[in-house]
């Protein structure tokens, strides 16, 4: 595929997972080293590009597992965004919730942690939308 031939509606889809624990009120993310595609990245929340022959939320337990080593229930859909950074990069925000495995950086993370919710800006060196931060604030009184 040709992409500088389409100039709008084709976008490389990006499903990523918000894990939160409610007994520690933390959600889990990932720190990832040289991507390719956004030079900025650094921390980020688990998941990544489903592929054709699947449904978008087994790509994204698929991917959580390889990337952390830990299964999770998807509990709902939260948000949907591009970013400045890379226009053509929509990502899809899911909630989901630890069911099992064993927590291990794998695939392209070289290490995963809990954090606090309010610590999350000062891991995040890409944009972090206000809807999506909203919603992380949000989890605390759930």
């Amino acid at each position: 595929m040709e992409w500088n031939k389409f100039d709008r509606g084709v976008y490389l889809i990006n499903c990523l997972a918000i894990i939160y624990d409610p007994k520690t009120k933390k959600i889990l993310i990932g720190r990832r080293e040289n991507d390719p595609h956004l030079k900025e990245l650094s921390w980020c929340f688990p998941g990544g590009r489903p592929n054709y022959e699947e449904e978008l939320e087994e790509g994204l337990r698929r991917e959580v597992k390889t990337k952390t080593g830990l299964d999770i229930n998807i509990k709902s859909i939260i948000f949907a965004k591009t970013y400045p950074e890379k226009r053509e990069f929509l990502s899809i925000y899911y909630h989901g919730e630890v069911v099992g495995g064993k927590e291990k950086a794998g695939e392209l993370f070289q290490e995963v942690k809990w954090i606090d919710i309010k610590e999350i800006k000062k891991y995040f060196t890409t944009s972090l939308h206000k809807q999506v931060f909203e919603y992380l604030l949000s989890l605390k009184d759930k």
